[in-house]
C-alpha cells in the first residue's frame, strides 16, 4: 500500500473531561504582565483541571470510516505526532494521507491541556525525563556511550537531533493514571466510535480506557506498551482487533526484557478471550534498527503505511 496525498476538509480543536476546582483563602498579590501593565492579582475563584485538549484533522477524502485516535506516551504530548526531531512530518500526516480522519490528544497535564499550579490537589511532584534516561530507555544507544552520543549500530533514530527531541519533553505526575484515563474516556465518548493507537506509558491508559468504553473503542494499536489493563477488566473490552508493534533491541536492558514479556502475556490473555490480536516485532520481519520511538525513526512513513494498511484491512 502507498500512501496518496490528500488534503484536509477541515481542522479544528476541543476540550474534554476534567473538573470544576474553587480555591478559596489564598492571598491577593500585586503583579506586572510588562513594564507597563500591572493590577491586583487574586488567585482565588472558579478553575477548570483536569481535561484533554484534542486537535483533530479531517482529510477531503475519507477511507476509513473510523477516526484514528492517537495518544502521546509518559512525559510526552500530542506534538510528537506532529513531526520528527529533524523535522520531517511526523504520524499525523501520515495517517491523514492515507484518509483517516486523525484527533490527537493531549491528556491531563499535558501540553495545551494545561496543568493545575494549585497545592495539594495532585499529591506528588512532577517528574521530567533528562535526555541521559531517554538516551538508553528509548534505546537509542548504551549508557555509557551517551556522551559521545555513539548510537546503537543500524539506528534509525535521528540521534544527531537528540537536542531538539528533548525540547519535547514535559513534566508528568505519577499520581495522574487514574485521572487521565477518566479524563481519555471523555475525549473518546466526545469522538465517538475510533480507533485507538498508543505510545508507551499510554498503553496503559488506553487499554483502561477501552475498557471502560467497550461502545467506543472498535480496535488497538499498542506501539511498545509499558501498561495494560488489569486482567480483569479484558472481558469489557470491545475490540474488534489489536496490534501490537515493537522496534529493535530490545534485549538492550532488563527493562525492555521485562516489558517484552508482559506485553507478550497480555496479548496471549487477548487471543484467550477471543479478541484477535496481532504481534509484530519489526526485527524478526526484516525491518532492522528502530527505536522505542518508531515514529521518529527514519522509516517513520513506511511504518505508518505498515499499521494503515492493517487498520484498514480489519475495519
Amino acid at each position: 500500500m502507498t500512501a496518496s496525498k490528500t488534503g484536509i476538509a477541515r481542522f479544528g480543536s476541543f476540550y474534554a473531561g476534567g473538573r470544576q476546582l474553587r480555591i478559596t483563602g489564598e492571598p491577593v498579590r500585586s503583579i506586572a504582565f510588562t513594564q507597563t501593565a500591572s493590577y491586583e492579582y487574586d488567585p482565588n475563584g472558579l478553575f477548570h483541571i483536569e481535561q484533554a485538549y484534542v486537535q483533530y484533522f479531517i482529510p477531503a477524502e475519507q477511507r476509513c470510516a473510523l477516526p484514528l485516535v492517537l495518544l502521546h506516551g509518559g512525559g510526552m504530548n500530542g506534538a510528537m505526532w506532529e513531526h520528527t526531531p529533524d523535522g520531517r512530518t511526523g504520524w499525523a500526516q501520515a495517517f491523514v494521507d492515507q484518509g483517516f480522519a486523525v484527533y490527537i490528544v493531549d491528556n491531563v497535564e499535558r501540553g495545551r491541556a494545561g496543568w493545575a499550579p494549585f497545592p495539594g490537589v495532585w499529591p506528588d511532584a512532577p517528574i521530567i525525563r533528562s535526555a541521559e534516561e531517554a538516551w538508553s530507555l528509548f534505546r537509542f544507544g548504551k549508557a555509557p556511550d551517551f556522551p559521545a552520543r555513539q548510537a546503537f549500530a543500524g539506528q534509525r533514530f535521528p540521534v544527531e537531533h537528540l537536542d531538539a527531541f528533548i525540547c519535547g519533553a514535559v513534566p508528568r505526575w505519577l499520581s495522574n493514571n487514574d485521572t487521565a484515563v477518566t479524563t481519555l474516556c471523555a475525549a473518546l465518548n466526545h469522538i465517538g466510535p475510533c480507533l485507538l493507537l498508543a505510545h508507551s506509558h499510554g498503553g496503559e491508559v488506553a487499554f483502561r480506557a477501552a475498557a471502560r468504553c467497550p461502545d467506543v473503542v472498535q480496535g488497538m494499536v499498542a506501539v511498545e506498551p509499558s501498561g495494560f489493563c488489569p486482567a480483569d477488566a479484558i472481558p469489557s473490552l470491545g475490540l474488534r482487533a489489536g496490534l501490537f508493534v515493537y522496534g529493535d533491541y530490545l534485549d538492550a536492558t532488563p527493562t525492555w526484557e521485562t516489558l517484552m514479556e508482559k506485553g507478550a502475556a497480555f496479548r496471549n490473555a487477548l487471543v484467550h478471550a477471543g479478541i484477535g490480536a496481532e504481534w509484530w516485532e519489526l526485527a524478526k520481519m526484516g525491518i532492522y534498527g528502530n527505536s522505542h520511538m518508531l515514529m521518529m525513526d527514519n522509516n517513520s512513513d513506511d511504518i505508518a503505511l505498515k499499521i494503515g494498511a492493517w487498520l484498514q484491512e480489519h475495519f
